[in-house]
């Protein structure tokens, strides 16, 4: 058995989940962290929770989750569930990460970012801000999610594709560059965050406001007597703009079947 580089100190308190936690003590110097013997460090259930990483500051480790390697879990972080942090990950700030989800290799995940369910951050990835990461979704290589982005369902964000704003990856979408999708505002009678994405498949979706759909069917909509969430003299007035947004689309959709 690993000799424990650490020790569950008489500190404890009680989470706001209810779960009873233990501030840990290093019982040597532990030079990748920076620590020394008799600092001490954040807050875990169990020993089982924390194998050659460390947790500091206010950070929480609960649950039958599991920090290892060099991994570093610092600030108000929280990692539970059945959530597993390892290699030389960091997981800092706010951020939470629970369910069975992944965060190992150089990945950082930090500021009040979530990744859950059966969620992947890995490689030299990064989800930062207000980003959410969930289902079976993968975040890997240099890719970067921020902002108020989600990433879900079965997508995979790769390569050094960045995701942000409020932009909504999701379903088997496939973005490997900043190529793979497009996100913007569009301002008609309401103010609709728009996505457009590839997808694994080599079809694609847009999201715009509530509506989801295939260029071809936005084209549709567009030529249509009404629209989603844009009414009155609006329809006709921005009709121009929305065609010619959905002849940009197309002209993405089409370079993605042709490579």
């Amino acid at each position: 058995m690993t000799e424990l580089h650490y020790k569950l100190t008489e500190e404890t308190k009680i989470n706001a989940y209810g779960v009873k936690l233990h501030r840990i003590e290093a019982t040597k110097d532990l030079p990748r962290f920076v620590v020394s013997a008799g600092d001490k460090g954040g807050w875990v259930e169990d020993t089982k929770n924390l194998g050659n990483a460390w947790v500091f500051g206010d950070a929480e480790v609960y649950g039958d989750a599991r920090v290892s390697g060099n991994a570093e879990v610092s600030g108000n972080a929280r990692v539970s569930g059945n959530a597993w942090v390892s290699g030389n990950a960091w997981v800092s700030g706010n951020a939470w990460v629970s369910g069975n989800a992944w965060v190992y290799g150089d990945a950082w995940v930090s500021g009040n970012a979530e990744v859950y369910g059966d969620a992947r951050v890995s490689g030299n990835a990064e989800v930062y801000g207000d980003a959410r990461v969930s289902g079976n979704a993968e975040v890997y290589g240099d890719a970067r999610v921020s902002g108020n982005a989600w990433v879900s369902g079965n997508a995979e964000v790769y390569g050094d594709a960045r995701v942000s704003g409020n932009a909504e990856v999701y379903g088997d979408a496939r973005v490997s560059g900043d190529a793979d999708y497009i996100y913007m505002t569009t301002c008609t009678t309401n103010t609709l965050m728009t996505t457009l994405f590839r997808e694994k498949d080599g079809g694609h979706t847009i999201q715009m406001g509530c509506w989801r759909g295939t260029v071809q069917e936005l084209r549709a909509l567009f030529e249509s007597g009404s629209w989603v969430e844009t009414e009155g003299a609006d329809v006709e007035r921005l009709r121009p703009e929305m065609l010619a947004l959905t002849s940009m689309f197309e002209a993405r959709v089409k370079s993605w079947e042709e490579s």
